[in-house]
C-alpha cells in the first residue's frame, strides 16, 4: 500500500524546512509521495519549486506535487482560471462561504480543516453531500490537533469527529494530511492512521484516507495532464 501526504509547507510557503529536508524525511518514513502547498501570491515560484521538485524526486525516488491553496473565493475563481499550472487545488478552511464554495467547485481537490478557528465544525449535510458529489476531499489536519492547547484540543477533535460522522454518511472522501510545515512535523502514516482512528475512522477507512483518497486526486491530476485540449488563454508550465 503507498501512502500520500498531500498537505506539506516548505519554505516556499509558510513553512521553515527546504523541500530536499522534507522530502527526505518522507521518503524515511516510506511515504510514495507529497505535494508541496503554497499560495496565489507566490504564484511566481510554481516554476522554479517545479525545478527542485524535479531534482530532488529523482535523487530521493519519491512523487512530489505541486498544490495551490486558495484563502479567499476571489484566489479560488482565479486559481480554477489557471487550473493546469499546477497539481493539487486545495481550500483553506475556515470561512463559512468558503467551505461552501470549495465543496461546489469540482476543481477542488481538498478542503483543508474546515473546522479551523470555528465553534463548530465548518461543514453541514448539504456541503457534505456537495463535497460527495464534486469529489472534494475534507481533511484531517494533524497539525491542527499537534498544536493546539489542552483547552482547545477537545473543541478541535469534537468538530473533525463530526465532519467524519458526516462524511461516512454520505460517502464524502476523507483525506488525512500532516500539514506539516517542517520536515520534523511529518509523521508516519502508522500515526495519522491511529488519530484517524480515534476521530472515529475505521482502519481500513483511516488507510484509505492516506493512500485511496491520495490515489484518486493523483489520477485526476494525471487525467488533467493527459488532455489534449487547452482552454484559451491557458499556458501549461512545463
Amino acid at each position: 500500500m503507498n501512502f500520500y501526504d498531500l498537505h506539506v509547507h516548505s519554505e516556499f510557503s509558510e513553512g521553515e524546512s527546504s523541500i530536499e529536508e522534507i522530502a527526505k524525511r518522507a521518503k524515511l518514513l516510506n511515504y510514495k509521495g507529497i505535494c508541496f502547498a503554497t499560495y496565489f501570491n507566490d504564484i511566481n515560484k510554481i516554476k522554479k519549486i517545479k525545478e527542485i521538485s524535479k531534482r530532488i524526486s529523482k535523487e530521493f525516488g519519491i512523487d512530489i506535487l505541486i498544490g495551490l491553496e486558495a484563502k479567499t473565493t476571489e484566489e479560488l475563481k482565479k486559481l480554477v482560471l489557471i487550473r493546469r499550472e499546477y497539481d493539487i487545488l486545495l481550500v483553506r478552511g475556515s470561512d463559512l462561504l468558503l467551505n461552501r464554495k470549495a465543496v461546489q467547485t469540482k476543481e477542488v481537490d481538498i478542503l483543508t480543516h474546515p473546522e479551523y478557528n470555528r465553534k463548530d465544525s465548518g461543514l453541514n449535510h448539504v456541503m457534505a453531500k456537495l463535497a460527495a458529489k464534486n469529489n472534494v476531499a475534507i481533511e484531517i489536519n494533524f497539525r491542527e490537533i499537534l498544536q493546539s492547547s489542552k483547552g482547545t484540543r477537545s473543541h478541535i477533535i469534537h468538530n473533525i469527529s463530526e465532519n467524519v460522522k458526516l462524511c461516512k454518511k454520505y460517502k464524502t472522501p476523507i483525506i488525512i494530511c500532516s500539514g506539516a510545515v517542517s520536515h520534523w512535523q511529518l509523521k508516519d502514516p502508522k500515526v495519522l492512521m491511529s488519530m484517524g482512528c480515534l476521530l472515529g475512522l475505521e482502519l481500513n477507512e483511516a488507510k484509505n484516507a492516506l493512500s485511496k483518497t491520495p490515489e484518486n486526486i493523483i489520477k485526476m491530476v494525471k487525467e488533467r495532464q493527459d488532455e489534449r485540449w487547452i482552454r484559451p488563454g491557458i499556458r501549461i508550465v512545463k
